[in-house]
């Protein structure tokens, strides 16, 4: 996406669903531009509304598709940066839905911000309803990155009626932040007087090429932390880990090297809040699971590959 394309701009281009059909010639731009063409499959980007927001999605689907992939994406992310997620997908047979989250990407709402982590779960119920619309087949299976994971785990703990058919998958899931003592600490301090502070880009997976591309050449990146998101954050924390433990067995997929979330902290509160999760711990690899190196990627695809059925 050259920077002379704005994300408001194509945003607002965008249809609704039931309107989307052949991608314009600014979507079809978008998409290459991160690498998201797929010619041998359907493929839609669209835009819908969940409460103030007005959230964009894309969806691609084989032929014959033999269940769907629900990708959420992490903090400060956006679904173009999820193309190996979306190849891998296809790859096992999936259709494969992502939208970004409000305040990422295409997405509106303040950059990188959140009221209430509960409005996450508003864009889960969206965009799970724009599966249905689509006809996408059951199971659905949910896989979050990050911030992505705490979505995934707080529909799995704060509202198990509503679990969906199919595999709960979770890549480096926020619990905790790294040092979230001190960021909690700065947070109190800093709320009463600024509403944001310049984002710290830090070095989250071993691929060179990705972290060069995130930091001097993808124009949807936010550059700021603002207070806000941080302080609903705060408010999510003591509320997941004094929900009641789920029969559920998630599939979680950590690195050993990551430093952006309390790994050590939160893996024992995965495995007492779920029935026996299937873990991978992986001692190289860093943050960013979706964008880590490729040997790293084949060892926890393998990993997927086997629990999804190929």
């Amino acid at each position: 996406m050259p920077e002379r394309i704005q994300p408001d701009l194509l945003r607002d281009s965008l249809p609704v669903l039931e309107q989307a059909g052949e991608l314009s010639p600014l979507a079809r731009q978008y998409q290459a531009y991160y690498g998201l063409e797929q010619p041998a499959v359907q493929s839609r980007l669209w835009r819908f509304a969940v409460a103030q927001y007005q959230l964009v999605a894309q969806a691609w689907w084989p032929e014959q598709p033999r269940g769907t992939l629900v990708i959420l994406h992490g903090y400060y992310d956006h679904m173009g940066l999820y193309r190996h997620v979306l190849e891998w997908g296809l790859a096992m047979g999936f259709a494969v839905l992502a939208c970004d989250l409000p305040g990422h990407g295409l997405s509106s709402g303040a950059r990188a911000s959140i009221n209430e982590f509960d409005e996450y779960q508003a864009v889960l119920d969206g965009l799970l309803a724009q599966a249905a619309l689509l006809d996408l087949p059951q199971p659905w299976h949910l896989l979050g990155q990050s911030t992505g994971g705490a979505i995934v785990l707080d529909r799995l703990l704060s509202r198990p009626e509503q679990r969906v058919s199919g595999e709960s998958i979770l890549l480096a899931p926020l619990v905790r932040p790294r040092a979230w003592r001190w960021s909690r600490l700065s947070y109190a301090m800093l709320r009463h007087f600024v509403e944001k502070i310049p984002r710290t880009f830090s070095e989250n997976s071993g691929d060179a090429d990705f972290l060069a591309f995130v930091q001097r050449s993808d124009p949807l990146q936010p550059n700021v932390l603002p207070t806000a998101w941080v302080g609903a954050l705060a408010r999510w924390i003591p509320r997941i880990e004094a929900a009641t433990a789920s029969s559920h067995s998630p599939i979680i997929v950590q690195g050993e090297a990551d430093m952006t979330v309390d790994w050590r902290h939160n893996l024992p509160v995965l495995q007492s809040k779920f029935n026996a999760p299937q873990i991978l711990s992986l001692p190289d690899a860093r943050h960013h699971l979706a964008n880590e190196h490729e040997a790293l990627r084949r060892r926890y695809f393998a990993f997927l590959s086997e629990r999804l059925g190929r």
